[in-house]
């Protein structure tokens, strides 16, 4: 095996072992084990879970960087505390967004926007079943991102990701039963469907639902 073969195979198993960690970290959160401003103390997280100092900081940042946890300079990282103010503002800002381009999502899909966006929504359903929390959240940005790609309006996709950011990571944080989950996926469907039928009021009524379901009345996804 060469040298570079070599440092591949390293490379690959620590990033391994980093996802690993993250989404051992990311469960505990979820199941309220390591509930909202609990300090996460890096020593005791590798003891907790048996892996090294660096492993521990590649999933805090990880974490970090889809606002589960939250970073204090000189301090160190705790469990994120959902705002509920702020999450019911981004999600009043999306749904104004969203819903905006919603006719041009349907002007511009052509049948292989179609398919690319039920390959997405399949992608997410199968990560239901076989893949990580995070996977799953990753599986979910993907198929939103393609959908308003749709609306012809880059810095409007970009925005959207911003916004996002700006709360604690939705719909993850909220993403504690199967039923809700599965529900979730069934919403992406509904909403391929509705662009494939043409149907704009529709495809905006299941954007409204699927923002705002997560977090009650007026909540966002």
């Amino acid at each position: 095996m060469s040298d570079v073969e070599l440092k591949s195979d390293v490379a690959d198993t620590e990033s391994e072992a980093s996802r690993d960690v993250t989404d051992q970290i990311l469960q505990d959160i979820l199941g309220g084990l390591l509930p909202p401003g609990t300090w996460l103390k890096q020593i005791d997280l590798e003891r907790r879970y048996g892996c090294t100092r660096p492993e521990v900081r590649r999933a805090l940042d990880r974490l970090a960087q889809k606002r589960l946890v939250e970073h204090v300079p000189n301090r160190g990282y705790h469990v994120y505390e959902q705002d509920g103010r702020r999450a019911v503002e981004v999600s009043d800002i999306r749904v104004i967004l969203e819903t905006a381009i919603a006719d041009q999502i349907v002007a511009n899909a052509s049948p292989d926007s179609i398919v690319k966006l039920r390959a997405l929504a399949k992608r997410f359903d199968e990560m239901i079943l076989l893949g990580t929390m995070l996977e799953l959240y990753e599986a979910n940005l993907a198929f939103h991102r393609e959908l308003l790609t749709l609306g012809g309006n880059k810095e409007l996709v970009d925005l959207v990701a911003e916004i996002r950011q700006r709360t604690s990571s939705a719909p993850v944080s909220q993403w504690r039963t199967r039923a809700r989950v599965d529900q979730s996926g069934r919403e992406h469907h509904l909403m391929i469907d509705a662009i494939e039928k043409g149907d704009v009021e529709e495809l905006k009524r299941l954007t409204v639902f699927h923002i705002r379901q997560s977090w009650g009345p007026t909540s966002s996804n």
